[in-house]
């Protein structure tokens, strides 16, 4: 390919034609500074900050907007040089306000980089104060435009980058600023909210809100829905697969973190969607649903490429997600894995715990098998008492994935009564398909998932059902979605109460005595701090009453573990590994009963600590879905920030109750389309190419 060879200050430099002289310059690790140009934007040549000296050239030149030539000799430093880019920087900076250490761009400004550059003194501002107003009225974006620098780079990036075209130069009071048409609120102007403006404003004149920011990494900022997934799934990713149809390639980017993503998509507590940046604008994205409409209709029939044999055997005791996950990660990996499972059938509280109208059995057992299909052995009614004779038997290494299948009773007066149930026991002999004995009038003590669970399975048997917790409903632990449905189809909740002792007359129940609760607050070994109003004492009736306050771990004796409060295996923070050698453990049983999705990461992250230990890399990640690379240019869409989240499908509340059918419902697909477009593709922003201060040359 022709090359051309140019000199600057006193180097050869050997390059592509078609390149500013620069763009030749910073390739070569040799900074010029500059301001309206970007790398991704191209330039207007107007800051005057990268004039050089050019041979035969007796003024100075543009370096962005001069194409190098062939036996160019280029000069980058003199003391006129450096006259003209302290006068050009005074221009730029007239009526910028003066005092940078108030400014949160503060040590990570471009502009005041640039300033330190050209000049170790302090600019003193010339001309009048800009006195707009800072507008904070807008979603996620803050504009100051007095500390704008009119490099126009943002009008570039939401024209010629993004295809939108919101932002213009307009002038005030013979002053320029940047705007929108008629000074429209973002939102009506017609904005996507990608966030390129702000990302490549060199002065913090349209910055990212503090409060979405502070005390926060880059990534975790912008990019919250994925980076706050405990295994950070590429959401906006599979997203634009499915605004696309292609439910496979989305499918595919799921599964390079999680086995599971049918069983996700109908029962994740969508950590994703409280952090969605679209929440801001007006309501967050249907993660959760569009992840379950990606999966059951994914044919694709993607394989992994697993490893080859590296004759090592791992177990895994706990066929629960953790432990499948662990188990999944290490196949793919080249070990050999058995997984043993207590329970005559595996998924552990997938299958045990969370009732088929929440999590139907087929989407389970699909990808139940799609882990088998990795050539993981699974044993079921395989209780495993000592982890000795694993080791004995030939295994290298062991993961611990038990769950937390012991459910609690509080120790108040009647709680041995007959008629007083565990809501673990309660679910797991409703879905063994046990016939279960309850009365007409149950109570469920407790505020949890598990509670709501075990008070939907009971209106499912044809009883009447209170739920009473400590919390008050703001602070109800179980997922709003639960609450809600739980209460449209006659949970009748009682918030606030704490329990003093269970009621009988005759030997059996009649209630449970409470007291209203002021003020739930915990201490630091997370034990409640209680404050009871005055002469609150009352009784809620119930001739059935089912504990769903908590659960632990069943850890064998011969296990010989060190364990911590509330019987958790204790791990290395960093390994993953229990007291132990060889041993390592995830899930529930180290961090507590906790959600689904933070299960499977916690079996992803042993599993790949395990790996590193048996000698492999660790690197757990896959690639499945096909590489591609998104349209930067998003274009523009009318009424794009009104557009109303697509609201979850149900059953109706008579078809619920008749029996443990599926409660969701299955939307249309053009209904997925449409909510799938209303992604801000926030990842788009991060493929900006940053900018490199002249500290990095």
């Amino acid at each position: 390919m022709e090359t051309i060879k140019l000199n600057i200050d006193g180097r050869d430099v050997e390059t592509k034609p078609g390149k500013s002289v620069l763009e030749v310059s910073l390739d070569s690790g040799i900074y010029i500074p500059y301001l309206c140009y970007h790398p991704d934007l191209g330039t207007t040549g107007d800051c005057g900050l990268c004039v050089v000296e050019v041979e035969g050239n007796d003024d100075l030149i543009i370096s962005c907007t001069t194409l190098a030539a062939d036996g160019m000799a280029v000069r980058t430093k003199s003391k006129r040089i450096a006259e003209a880019r302290r006068q050009a920087m005074e221009k730029i900076l007239t009526g910028h306000p003066a005092d940078c250490g108030t400014c949160i761009k503060y040590l990570n400004c471009e502009l005041q980089s640039l300033k330190q550059y050209i000049s170790e003194e302090e600019y003193k501002p010339t001309g009048p104060a800009r006195l707009f107003a800072v507008d904070n009225s807008n979603p996620l974006f803050t504009i100051d435009p007095n500390k704008c620098v009119m490099c126009t780079r943002c009008i570039r990036a939401c024209k010629d980058l993004r295809g939108v075209g919101i932002l213009i130069e307009k002038t005030k009071g013979g002053e320029r600023y940047i705007g929108t048409e008629n000074g429209l609120p973002l939102a009506d102007a017609g904005c996507r909210f990608c966030g390129a403006c702000a990302e490549v404003c060199p002065s913090g004149a349209i910055m990212d809100k503090e409060d979405l920011t502070k005390g926060k990494n880059r990534k975790h900022a912008l990019l919250p829905c994925r980076y706050t997934c405990p295994a950070e799934i590429d959401v906006p990713r599979y997203l634009r697969f499915i605004s696309e149809k292609d439910y496979a390639s989305a499918a595919a980017v799921i599964r390079e973190k999680v086995p599971f993503p049918g069983v996700l998509g109908y029962v994740c507590d969508r950590p994703c969607e409280d952090v969605c940046r679209r929440g801001e604008v007006n309501r967050s994205v249907s993660i959760r649903e569009l992840k379950r409409y990606a999966a059951e209709h994914d044919g694709s029939g993607i394989k992994s490429n697993k490893k080859p044999n590296t004759d090592k055997k791992v177990a895994v005791i706990g066929a629960g997600p953790a432990g499948l996950t662990a188990a999944y990660y290490m196949a793919l990996q080249g070990h050999s894995v058995t997984v043993f499972e207590a329970l005559p059938f595996s998924g552990g509280m997938l299958r045990a715990g969370i009732p088929e109208y929440r999590l139907p059995r087929e989407v389970l057992a699909r990808e139940i098998k799609y882990v088998e299909n990795m050539g993981v052995e699974i044993k079921t009614s395989a209780r495993i008492e000592s982890i000795d004779r694993l080791f004995e038997e030939g295994y290298h290494g062991v993961v611990a994935a038990l769950g937390t299948h012991k459910g609690q009773k509080l120790k108040i007066p009647g709680a041995d009564n007959i008629g007083v149930l565990i809501g673990v026991d309660f679910l797991r002999d409703i879905n063994l398909g046990k016939k279960v004995e309850i009365g007409k009038n149950a109570l469920v003590l407790g505020g949890g998932n598990v509670a709501f669970d075990c008070a939907r399975a009971v209106r499912r048997l044809g009883a009447a059902v209170k739920l009473a917790c400590l919390e008050s409903m703001e602070t109800m632990p179980a997922a709003s979605d639960e609450i809600k449905q739980g209460e449209e189809e006659g949970v009748c909740i009682y918030p606030a109460r704490t329990f003093t002792r269970i009621l009988t007359e005759n030997g059996k129940i009649t209630g449970v005595e409470c007291l209203e609760v002021v003020s739930l607050t915990f201490d630091e070994d997370k034990n409640p701090q209680i404050e009871t109003r005055e002469d609150s004492q009352h009784a809620i009736e119930a001739d059935t009453v089912i504990f769903a306050i908590g659960q632990r771990p069943d850890i064998p004796e011969g296990f010989g573990l060190n364990t911590v409060a509330g019987n958790l295996i204790e791990v290395d923070i960093f390994t993953r590994m229990t007291s132990r050698e060889s041993v390592f453990a995830a899930g529930d049983a180290v961090n507590g009963t906790s959600s689904v999705i933070k299960a499977i990461a916690s079996g992803r992250k042993a599993a790949a600590d395990l790996d590193r230990y048996l000698g492999g890399s660790s690197d757990i990640d896959e690639k499945l879905a096909p590489p591609t690379e998104p349209e930067k240019n998003i274009g523009r869409q009318e009424g794009f920030a009104s557009l109303e989240r697509c609201e979850d499908a149900y059953v109706s509340v008579e078809e619920r109750l008749e029996s443990f059918c599926k409660v969701v419902a299955d939307p249309d697909e053009k209904v997925v389309e449409c909510e799938a477009k209303r992604c801000l593709q926030c990842d788009l922003r991060l493929k900006i190419t940053p900018v490199k201060f002249w500290s990095s040359y």
